[in-house]
């Protein structure tokens, strides 16, 4: 992917690697974007881990897990972007989870890392403004989880949209292209592109 991107675009893309999970790699992650590229414009909080943990069954690990890469991950990395990003009058995205706000059965702890997210996300864009601007795109049904899943559930869930069918990856792109580039105005906000599922009959 990264050669197709700098083919299209000479040296617009690097790959970097890192576990997100260990808050001592993330400084790294921003040093290398600012040797390669010089500068760095916009932080996209994108990772996250995602399964259920019902009551009774929930384990020290999966709750470090699911709050390390929805809330611990994204904070640590917004704090070591900062000072760049606030050169750069800069942005920072996250990809929240409507069910941040509308909680998911048999996902609780899921759930609460993204309610958590969700007011990181506002909090964050108190602490860095005026410079940098901090919003969160908040998505319905664009990807189904990874496995095996019941066709009928994923028609209810479709059902209860208001437009009766799946996003997609690029209608994500194009929120968070949305706040990059056309809403320099706008911080401390979370955009649902979820086909109007939070309001069409949850």
């Amino acid at each position: 992917m990264v050669e197709e991107l700098n083919v299209q675009r000479p040296r617009t893309a690097a790959l970097v690697s890192a576990d997100l999970l260990d808050v001592a790699q993330l400084p790294g992650l921003v040093d290398t974007a600012l040797a390669t590229f010089g500068r760095l414009d916009i932080l996209v909080n994108n990772a996250s881990s995602f399964y259920p943990t019902p009551v009774g069954e929930i384990t020290p690990q999966a709750f470090d897990d699911l709050f390390g890469t929805n809330v611990r991950a994204p904070l640590f990395l917004a704090q070591a972007a900062a000072p760049a990003l606030r050169r750069a009058e800069g942005l920072i995205v996250n990809l929240v989870d409507i069910h941040g706000t509308r909680p998911l059965k048999r996902h609780p702890v899921y759930s609460s890392a993204k309610a958590a997210l969700h007011m990181l996300t506002q909090a964050l864009a108190r602490e860095l403004g005026p410079e940098v601007r901090v919003n969160g795109v908040a998505p319905g049904p664009v990807m189904w989880p990874e496995g095996p899943m019941d066709p009928e559930l994923q028609h209810r869930i479709l059902d209860r949209t208001a437009l009766k069918r799946m996003g997609s990856a690029v209608d994500i792109a194009r929120a968070v292209l949305f706040f990059a580039a056309e809403a320099p105005y706008v911080t401390g906000q979370i955009l649902a592109v979820d086909g109007g599922r939070s309001v069409g009959g949850y």
